[in-house]
């Protein structure tokens, strides 16, 4: 039992602190900047949407007013099955192209249709809910200019509203840190869906059915020996949730696409098979085990602390008050105002969410085919 509580907590200290840890340490010693040059080749924006008229208006605006050439740049809307006006007010705007597929089939499967026809140099992947920052398209290009880079993930701002969306604010900038870190020492393993650029010709083909298309795709670049790196300069906006059941409906069909990942490629968790195997189990598959580590953490602490050790006690009363804290959190909003009680509760709800994921994905094989929410699909 002691060496099961050590081991459990070895895993979540390497899952949530060493790993960031030795991310910096690469980023220090090892340093592998990215060679930025101004320029501006065609490039083709591609916006699919399920529904979504009611933000797309204001979306193609949005896209109409970045800082690019406009003879450069080509907008595409892909309409996912789409019942509601989406594809008149994407033919309503001059200059876009609609591409419209009666039956939903979700994103990646749009994407396999789509992307094969375009032919710009670049293709910029955004959603339709965020606004993108006017000089986000040339911040992206400029990373592309470097020969190794193959994908450039903007950054995604959330704007925090009430405690709850504190608490998410504080954790999406605690993975913001950590991607960071692994674009400055080499790679990213996923990149913000929400706004990323990507060589067309480095682009894989994309099977239809993903849940996590922007891992997929830098993924199968990364296998190629392509970079996908992190471009701060480019950003993209959102509202993180307010909702604690909306993001946690959120956080488990991004996990369950993890482990629809595994499935579909399983050699992305074989130590050495994919070069960035050792920044998937650091930043990906621990944290899929976290929960299970946890458990056995609390159950391993409570045997020995019933068999006398005081040490173990007070490691079970530190869990135990880690855990009734996020309680706090949920059942008394008013006790979010405090910083440990926000973190508590982010941290409780990422690994409860990482409890229910695999189930989650055995059940419901229909994850890829999203739906519009108010919070954020990071």
């Amino acid at each position: 039992m002691t060496l099961l509580f050590w081991l459990s907590a070895a895993g979540v200290l390497l899952a949530y602190a060493g790993y960031p840890l030795l991310m910096a340490v690469r980023a220090r010693l090892r340093p592998q900047p990215v060679r930025r040059a101004a320029q501006t080749p065609v490039l083709d924006v591609v916006v699919v949407v399920h529904n979504g008229a009611a933000h797309l208006a204001t979306k193609l605006a949005n896209l109409m007013a970045q800082n690019y050439p406009v003879d450069a740049m080509r907008l595409h809307v892909v309409c996912d099955g789409c019942t509601d006006a989406s594809a008149a007010i994407a033919r309503a705007c001059n200059g876009v192209q609609v591409h419209e597929f009666s039956q939903r089939r979700g994103k990646s499967a749009c994407l396999a249709d789509v992307v094969p026809q375009l032919r710009g140099e670049l293709v910029l992947f955004t959603d339709v809910r965020q606004r993108v920052e006017a000089g986000a398209a040339r911040a992206l290009a400029a990373v592309l200019a470097d020969p190794q880079v193959g994908a450039a993930s903007g950054e995604l701002m959330l704007e925090a509203d009430g405690d709850y969306g504190r608490g998410v604010d504080a954790y999406w900038r605690y993975e913001k840190a950590i991607r960071k870190l692994e674009s400055a020492s080499g790679s990213l393993v996923g990149v913000t869906g929400a706004l990323y650029c990507a060589r067309r010709q480095a682009l894989p083909a994309i099977p239809p059915g993903l849940v996590l298309d922007d891992m997929w795709i830098p993924l199968a670049m990364a296998a190629q020996g392509w970079r996908v790196v992190f471009e701060p300069a480019a950003r993209a906006w959102d509202r993180a949730a307010t909702d604690p059941l909306a993001e946690e409906r959120r956080k488990r069909r991004t996990l369950a696409g993890n482990f629809q990942l595994i499935h579909r490629w399983p050699q992305l968790a074989i130590p050495g098979a994919h070069p960035l195997a050792l920044r998937l189990w650091g930043h990906k598959w621990l944290r899929l085990l976290a929960p299970w580590l946890l458990l056995a953490m609390l159950l391993s602490s409570a045997w020995l602390a019933l068999d006398g050790s005081r040490f173990f006690g007070l490691m079970l009363a530190l869990q135990l008050g880690g855990w009734l804290t996020a309680l706090a959190g949920r059942l008394l909003p008013g006790t979010a105002r405090w910083l440990p009680v926000r973190l508590a509760t982010a941290f409780a709800s990422l690994n409860t969410s990482a409890l229910i994921a695999l189930p989650d994905y055995l059940r419901n094989r229909q994850a890829h085919l999203w739906q519009i929410t108010p919070a954020r699909d990071a």
